[in-house]
């Protein structure tokens, strides 16, 4: 270790952030105030003294001076090399700086102390280590800088302490590291601290070496690459020219293509990719034609084409409604979508989270309704572009996802296409029988569609085919769907759901006046005035010759009627203008198909005999009235039991089970013979048998179908009824109250019995079908029957029918 001796006085330099190490040579220019101080004092003090003049170099640093300092001797005055005065002055070892005192000249004197920096002989093994490990990076360093001559001074160096100030005369050292080198008046461990800042440049000059070698790599790459691609245009240019083309006749400059292409920079970043490869690969090699059609696929979607949304709130409704006559839900859910929207833009937020304000809406009801025709209303209305995409019968995967490019013949996956043919980032896109989907071996497409509807990932979406994410989020998605069982639980989570559950004869009449009847005479070759056809047929024909939930069955009807028409006026039948009434009806398209059971002769009606009922059930067509027959076996030929015909389920068979148990449970209180039903066979049967049925809103028809039987008292004609029907007579609530109350209504059922935990949903039953309609919301299989069972019309027991 260091020690401390020989007390000296000297005149201070200080130096204005310099730092001079002890070994060090440094010229120092006499026309600073402070340095000729310095130098004066010091002459003028060796005058009484042997020796050279001795000065004290002091670095100052932002005004403040550290406790250490190097004792330095002037070696020489004169001029420097631009010939000014100067002196030179070499750094002889450290003092200790103690307090100030007096001397001769305007220096200021400081008593010090010399500090011993001897290293005691022989040097200890890591020391020696130490030594070699500095000189060799000192050596690497001065040979990467041309320093031949320095490098043989520095390996002459052998004392420990002289090493370490050595590193001095570093140029990449900061003034701090300096000063820290100063300070420490250990050799060893200022050796060790040389050896670390050496160590630390060396590093720092390789990674520098490596970038410039790397951009000097680089720039030499491009402009290699650039007279390769001139010199590949040169020979194709050649070829093009054997072959009798002509110069620029061919389109493959897809790199200038891309970059003139308004994409998204990580499609852009991929696209040139593929250029890359496309300008490597041969004209013969089949993967060029693959690369093309990706990048004219890429090239022609619509990447940032977006149409302005319209937000007149107003005028979209408006549209809505002259469009679609009735259909209130869906008109609401789309006048909020816009309205939500507009005061999103409004406040700036029409992008949150990377994602945009798109809707996914589930058109759900029967055939005819109106669901296709309306993603086009919903399109106009908000001014965007619409697309359809038809999913009845896909079954592969790859047709929403798009294929893999190395399959032959791939294609993007129809949502891409949709995009693509939209021409627009957001159209409103109409996914078309979503039910419909199926899946084999090749996947399942409807699996494949959660991604496409779902708000929270669709701004990322995949195909296959491009590999590179499309934003969704903004697309209006309307998919439609005929039955809501059909669509797989998970799609349907994603969806919003908006029923359709048909039209009532009003809306039916005003809907063939306003859009069917005008389309029909253009299709006729008729004119608006040379064929009307007034409100009573159209009343008649969507009552009496039809009867559906929706309307297709309804516009035939007039294109038939049209077409007679038309026929009988080109064959001199029939003078025009003409107006057709509902007593024309049947000499122009024959017989009512769908006759009230109301309007028929009273010996005619199903109902005219004990053990049939009417009954309410819900069909992928929409609502419809359903006939429930029972009938007693003869107890000498027919076996004892129950016997179920009609196509039934699991669901109604237990039905049918559950009503004749609570009727021999409870046929004493009901003044039923239930004697009857243990020695005879009981038969319920379903008419339209070829149709399967299940479900259990047909128990309470079941078990009134019963009790006519056994009672003999007729079922009233115009009562309809459903709800399940529990063992102990407790009527429980069904589903699908709206379309079954429409189909009694297109029945000519006046009177309709529901149970009473359905009575909230009669508030999505159009009020004009209510107030034509009786409707009885009941807890209990006995108010049903005394509902719907007319009064005996005698005392005497009833003749119970017998099956054949």
């Amino acid at each position: 270790m260091a020690s401390t001796s020989t007390p000296l006085t000297l005149p201070v330099l200080p130096l204005d952030d310099e730092v001079v190490l002890p070994g060090m040579v440094v010229p120092l220019d006499l026309n600073d105030t402070d340095v000729r101080a310095a130098v004066e004092a010091a002459q003028a003090a060796a005058r009484s003294e042997p020796g050279k003049p001795r000065v004290l170099l002091v670095p100052r640093i932002d005004g403040t001076y550290p406790g250490t300092g190097v004792l330095g001797t002037v070696e020489q005055v004169g001029r420097l090399a631009d010939g000014d005065p100067g002196a030179l002055i070499r750094g002889r070892g450290r003092v200790k700086i103690g307090a100030g005192t007096t001397g001769p000249g305007a220096a200021l004197w400081v008593e010090g102390t010399r500090i011993d920096e001897s290293v005691p002989e022989p040097l200890p093994g890591h020391v020696t280590e130490l030594v070699k490990e500095y000189k060799a990076l000192a050596t690497a360093w001065l040979r990467k800088r041309g320093a031949w001559q320095v490098v043989d001074r520095v390996q002459a160096i052998d004392d420990v302490s002289a090493l370490a100030d050595n590193s001095g005369y570093s140029p990449f050292l900061t003034t701090d590291q300096k000063v820290e080198l100063l300070e420490t008046s250990d050799p060893v461990a200022r050796l060790k601290l040389a050896t670390q800042h050496l160590r630390d440049h060396l590093a720092e000059q390789d990674v520098a070496e490596t970038i410039a070698k790397d951009v000097q790599e680089g720039v030499d790459k491009q402009q290699r690459e650039f007279l390769l691609r001139r010199q590949l245009e040169a020979v194709r240019k050649e070829l093009r020219e054997l072959n009798g083309e002509k110069d620029g006749e061919e389109s493959d400059d897809y790199r200038a293509r891309v970059e003139a292409a308004d994409l998204p920079e990580k499609v852009r970043e991929a696209a040139l990719k593929e250029v890359d490869k496309l300008e490597r690969s041969s004209d013969q090699s089949p993967e060029g034609s693959w690369i093309r059609t990706w990048l004219d696929t890429v090239l022609e979607l619509p990447w940032n084409e977006r149409t302005e949304d319209a937000y007149d709130i107003q005028g979209a409704k408006a549209i809505l409604d002259a469009e679609h006559a009735g259909l209130e839900d869906v008109k609401e859910r789309i006048t909020e979508y816009l309205a939500v929207r507009k005061r999103r833009s409004e406040r700036g937020l029409g992008v949150v989270g990377g994602r945009r304000g798109g809707a996914v809406l589930a058109l759900v009801g029967p055939p005819g309704v109106g669901k296709t025709s309306l993603g086009e209303s919903v399109a106009h209305a908000m001014g965007r572009k619409f697309v359809r995409v038809a999913l009845g019968g896909v079954r592969d995967e790859a047709e929403i996802r798009g294929h893999r490019r190395t399959y032959v013949g791939a294609l993007p996956g129809r949502v891409v296409r949709a995009i693509k043919e939209a021409g627009s980032m957001n159209p409103v896109v109409l996914l078309d029988e979503i039910d419909k989907v199926g899946s084999d071996f090749r996947g399942d497409p409807a699996a494949a569609l959660l991604e496409v509807l779902d708000p929270a990932q669709n701004h990322t979406f995949r195909d296959h085919y491009l590999e590179v994410e499309l934003d969704l989020s903004d697309v209006v998605f309307l998919a439609t769907a005929n039955v809501l069982e059909a669509i797989p639980e998970a799609l349907l989570d994603r969806m919003e759901l908006v029923r359709l559950d048909g039209y009532t004869e009003d809306e039916k009449v005003v809907i063939a006046r306003d859009h069917l009847l005008p389309r029909q005479l253009e299709r006729a070759g008729l004119q608006s005035d040379e064929v009307t056809i007034d409100e009573g047929a159209l009343r008649k024909l969507a009552g009496e010759y039809t009867r559906e939930a929706g309307v297709r069955t309804l516009e035939r009807s007039i294109a038939r009627l049209l077409r007679k028409v038309a026929a009988q006026h080109e064959l001199g039948d029939r003078e025009l203008p003409f107006t057709i009434t509902d007593a024309d009806l049947r000499g122009l398209i024959g017989r009512p198909h769908h006759v009230p059971e109301s309007a028929q002769d009273p010996a005619e009606r199903r109902t005219a005999v004990p053990g049939v009922a009417t009954g309410l059930a819900v069909t992928g067509a929409g609502g419809d009235v359903l006939f429930v027959e029972a009938s007693l076996a003869d107890p000498e030929t027919g076996a004892a039991g129950l016997t179920l015909t009609g196509q039934l389920g699991d669901v109604m068979k237990e039905s049918a089970q559950i009503a004749l148990s609570f009727l021999r449970s409870h046929g004493a209180e009901l003044e039923l013979p239930v004697a009857d039903l243990k020695d005879r066979g009981v038969h319920i049967h379903f008419p339209a048998g070829a149709v399967p049925k299940d479900g259990p809103s047909a128990g309470v028809t079941m078990t009134t179908a019963l009790a006519s039987l056994l009672s003999g008292r007729l079922v009233r004609t115009d009562v309809a009824m459903t709800g399940e029907v529990s063992l102990t007579g407790r009527v429980l609530p069904i589903g699908g109250v709206k379309q079954k109350l429409l189909a009694a209504h297109r029945a000519g059922v006046t009177t309709v019995i529901i149970p009473k935990r359905n009575e909230a949903d009669l508030d999505d039953v159009p009020a004009e079908v209510l107030d034509k309609l009786d409707v009885h919301a009941v807890t209990d299989v006995r108010q049903v029957l005394e509902l719907a069972l007319a009064p005996a019309t005698s005392d005497a027991k009833p003749e119970v029918p017998v099956a054949a």
